[in-house]
């Protein structure tokens, strides 16, 4: 699960777990696979919406 942590200055910073770095890494592989070039992928994931769970 992610977890957000602030800091000083106020920016946000998450922290994510290995299995949430596996899941993204295998969503962007299912796109790469079906997808010749870069800007065919990059066109694909700017249509998708990804979310890291919070945890507070």
């Amino acid at each position: 699960m992610a977890e957000i942590i602030e800091n000083m200055n106020g920016r946000r910073l998450i922290r994510v777990s290995t299995d949430d770095i596996i899941s993204l890494v295998r969503e962007y592989q299912q796109y790469a696979c079906e997808s010749s070039s870069y800007r065919e992928i990059r066109e694909k994931l700017d249509k998708k919406d990804i979310y890291l769970p919070e945890d507070f």
